[in-house]
C-alpha cells in the first residue's frame, strides 16, 4: 500500500510539474509583455539592441514605388504592375518565451513585407504536402499543372522542390514578364540574357521573381481556391492575426479556375503586390514556426515540413524552401547558431527564428545590411 501511494505521488508531482509552466502564446486580443530581468535578459544589451534598429533606417525612400523602380531601374521591361503604399519608419518586435521583451516603433501599421511574402507562400506549400494535395515534394510540377507552363524538355523537368528552392530555371514568359528580364545578371545585355544556356533544374540558385510567382500560379491550380483565402483559414485566422492584413496580386493577373476568376497573388513587391502586414501580425507567423507550427496546442503545420523547409539546398546552402537560414554565404559573421533562419524582404523586413533560445526578432525597415549585427546585439542581450 505505501508503494502504491509512492507512486501515484509521484504521478501527481509529474503531471502537475509539466503542466505548471506552459508555452506562452499570446491571445487574440492581446499580447503580454515582460521586463528584460524577468525574461533572463540583459536590460542594457537589450536596449541597446532597440537603438540600433532604430538608428539604422532604411535608407531607401520611403515612398515605395519611388524605391522599387529605382532599385530595379536596369530590368529592360520593369513596371509597377500591382499594388504599393507608403511605408512607416522603423518598427519591431524581441519576443522571448512568447513574451514580448522589447517593442519600438508602430507595430499596428500596414505595410508591404516584399520578400518575406515567400515564407508564406512556401507555408502554402507545406499545407498542401501536408493534406496530400501534392504527393512528394519531388514530384514533377507538370503532373498537377498540365497547362502548357511546365512543357519541354527543359520545364517539363521542375518538381516542386525546384521551385520552392529557387533552382528551378524555368524558361518561359508569366503574365507578360520574362523570366530573363527579371533581376537580369550584372554582366551582358538583352540579346545574352535571353539567348542563355540554361540549367539543369536544381542545379543553381537565382533568385527571380517571376519564377516564384510561378510557384503560387501552380499551387492555385491545385488549391482551386485564392491562396489568401487558403493562408487565412489554416494560419492566420487560428493565430490570432488582425483582419488588417491583404496578399495582392497584378492587377491583371487573373486565372480562370472551375469556372470563376481567381487572382494569382505575388511573391514578393519586386513590381508592386505581396503581403501587406502589421509588425504585430508579423511576430505572431514568426511565433508560429519557433513552436514548430504548434499554436495552443493545435498543429497548424506539421514540423516535418518546417524542418524540410529549413534545410540547405543543393544549390545553394544559405537558401531552404523560401527561408533564409543562417549558413553558408550569407552567414551572419558573429552569430554562431546556424540553426536560426529567417524571412527576408526588400527594405530591410525581417522576421528571425530562432527556436534553440524560443526567441523571435521582427523587424521592418532597417538599413539590410545591418540585420547581423542587430542579431548580434539581440543574442548578447540573452
Amino acid at each position: 500500500m505505501k508503494n502504491v501511494i509512492i507512486f501515484i505521488l509521484c504521478q501527481w508531482i509529474v503531471n502537475t510539474s509539466s503542466f505548471a509552466d506552459p508555452l506562452y502564446f499570446p491571445s487574440k486580443q492581446s499580447w503580454q509583455s515582460k521586463s528584460a530581468s524577468q525574461l533572463g535578459l540583459k536590460p542594457s544589451e537589450l536596449e541597446q539592441a532597440v537603438k540600433f534598429a532604430m538608428d539604422n533606417e532604411y535608407s531607401g525612400p520611403r515612398d515605395l514605388r519611388i524605391a522599387i523602380l529605382q532599385s530595379f531601374e536596369r530590368e529592360p521591361f520593369h513596371q509597377i504592375l500591382g499594388p504599393t503604399k507608403k511605408r512607416g519608419g522603423p518598427a519591431g518586435m524581441i519576443i522571448k518565451d512568447g513574451f514580448i521583451a522589447a517593442q519600438w516603433g508602430d507595430l499596428e501599421r500596414v505595410d508591404m513585407a516584399f520578400s518575406v511574402t515567400k515564407s508564406y507562400l512556401s507555408s502554402i506549400a507545406g499545407l498542401a504536402l501536408d493534406q496530400n494535395l501534392i504527393n512528394d515534394i519531388k514530384d514533377k510540377v507538370d503532373k498537377y499543372v498540365w497547362d502548357g507552363t511546365f512543357s519541354g524538355q527543359h520545364n517539363g523537368q521542375i518538381q516542386w522542390d525546384h521551385l520552392l528552392n529557387q533552382s528551378s530555371d524555368w524558361s518561359g514568359e508569366l503574365f507578360g514578364i520574362k523570366d530573363w528580364a527579371d533581376r537580369p545578371p550584372h554582366q551582358g545585355n538583352i540579346d545574352d540574357w535571353k539567348n542563355r544556356p540554361l540549367n539543369t533544374p536544381g542545379s543553381v540558385m537565382e533568385y527571380n521573381d517571376v519564377r516564384v510567382n510561378l510557384l503560387a500560379y501552380s499551387l492555385l491550380h491545385i488549391w482551386r481556391e485564392p491562396l489568401p483565402k487558403v493562408l487565412k483559414r489554416h494560419i492566420m485566422d487560428p493565430i490570432g492575426t488582425s483582419t488588417t492584413w491583404r496578399w495582392f496580386g497584378y492587377d491583371h493577373a487573373w486565372v480562370n479556375v472551375d469556372g470563376s476568376k481567381m487572382q494569382s497573388v505575388t511573391g514578393g513587391g519586386h513590381s508592386g503586390g505581396g503581403v501587406f502586414v502589421s509588425t504585430l501580425d508579423q511576430a505572431r507567423f514568426g511565433l508560429l514556426f519557433a513552436r514548430d507550427g504548434n499554436w495552443r496546442g493545435q498543429q497548424l503545420i506539421s514540423q516535418k515540413w518546417i524542418d524540410m523547409a529549413t534545410q540547405p539546398s543543393p544549390a545553394e546552402q544559405s537558401y531552404g524552401y523560401m527561408w533564409w537560414l543562417n549558413q553558408g554565404s550569407r552567414k551572419w559573421p558573429k552569430v554562431e547558431n546556424e540553426e536560426i533562419f529567417y524571412a527576408a524582404g526588400f527594405g530591410g523586413n525581417f522576421v528571425v527564428i530562432d527556436q534553440k533560445n524560443d526567441l523571435v526578432v521582427v523587424t521592418r525597415w532597417l538599413e539590410p545590411s545591418k540585420i547581423g549585427e542587430l542579431m548580434e546585439l539581440v543574442i548578447q542581450s540573452l
